[in-house]
């Protein structure tokens, strides 16, 4: 017993660590053995090709078939001692190192190991638990009903796994200004950047560094201290900053009741009436705020609440007078996203 015990130990640990090009030789030579020793068995049925590699499959995983089997003595001792034996402990071998090597991989993406082949994504940097958990959930609510499908990434320094690991894209950093690591979340080719990490100051150094290595992406920080974001606005003008509203919340429900419900339900995407945005086409004439606004209520039951021609800040609640050009983002509030209005539909000239 302790000499069988011995030898499985030996076995199994130069079994284990066995790398694929030595299992692939191992195989071989499995092969050729088998065919030479059938050959001297007088096997001239069961090596002939395309039956051979055929028949060695089914009977070294045990399948067996049936329908081609040794006819001579010394062939099915060969089968017996050999074929199956070592072929049905290789076949073993072979799906368990496949199995672990799949499990590696997919270990490896929800550590954040992996490269990430992402392009024209959301990239969300930094990891404040529950509310970064939050964003996500919204990210995901909005993108389902989107017209333009982006993936979504989170990168992060924090000791986590991918909280969503079928649902979204995950790296682990050790820095949020080191080059390597940040390609690794495809930093260069995000169509839009999000920061929020748990400290104003990194925030504020990762942007910079973001803007960096992505200049035309469209870029969100979040910050709890205004003038820090005021800041940044000065060195990155392109940059969305978001500073906390907890304060200013807290001044409009003390002298508006019912305000801070209000701003939920105008940012909440899962129940009642949400602020989205469209495109204005570019292929259609310039239409007053007046005429779209009319249009898009009597239609769609949506209001119109802010218009920017150029991309800049929006204007909210513009005249009736202003003029929308081609390309205009719209915003506006309604139940559910109006997916491809019907310009011509709503009569918008």
């Amino acid at each position: 017993m302790l000499i069988i015990s011995k030898l499985r130990e030996v076995v199994n640990k130069h079994f284990m660590e066995l790398r694929w090009q030595g299992l692939a030789l191992l195989f071989g030579g499995y092969v050729c053995l088998s065919y030479f020793l059938l050959y001297l068995a007088g096997e001239s049925d069961l090596i002939a090709f395309p039956d051979f590699p055929y028949w060695l499959v089914v009977t070294a995983s045990t399948v067996g078939y049936g329908d081609l089997s040794p006819s001579t003595t010394l062939g099915k001792i060969v089968v017996s001692v050999f074929v199956v034996p070592f072929g049905l402990s290789l076949f073993a071998l072979c799906v368990g190192r496949i199995a672990a090597f799949a499990s590696f991989q997919w270990r490896k993406g929800v550590k954040g190991m992996k490269n990430l082949d992402y392009s024209n994504h959301i990239l969300i940097i930094g990891w404040n638990e529950k509310r970064t958990s939050h964003l996500i959930r919204l990210l995901l609510r909005e993108q389902a009903g989107a017209e333009q499908k982006r993936r979504i990434a989170l990168c992060t320094k924090a000791n986590i796994e991918n909280p969503l690991p079928d649902e979204i894209g995950f790296v682990k950093v050790d820095s949020y200004s080191d080059d390597e690591h940040m390609q690794r979340a495809g930093i260069a080719s995000a169509s839009s950047i999000i920061i929020d990490t748990p400290e104003d100051d990194v925030t504020m150094t990762t942007a910079l560094y973001c803007n960096s290595k992505n200049p035309d992406s469209h870029m969100i920080a979040y910050f709890k201290d205004e003038h820090l974001s005021q800041l940044l606005k000065v060195h990155c003008p392109n940059v969305e900053c978001a500073p906390s509203i907890d304060v200013e919340l807290l001044v409009k429900a003390a002298m508006y009741p019912g305000s801070s419900e209000l701003h939920h339900d105008l940012l909440n995407v899962e129940d009642g009436m949400t602020q989205y945005a469209i495109r204005y086409p570019e292929n259609r004439k310039s239409i007053s705020f007046k005429d779209l606004f009319i249009a898009l209520k009597e239609i769609h039951d949506a209001t119109v609440i802010a218009v920017s021609n150029d991309g800049g800040k929006p204007e909210l609640n513009p005249n009736f007078n202003k003029t929308l050009h081609a390309g205009a983002t719209i915003y506006y509030i309604a139940d559910e996203r109006i997916d491809g209005i019907d310009w011509e539909g709503l009569n918008v000239q």
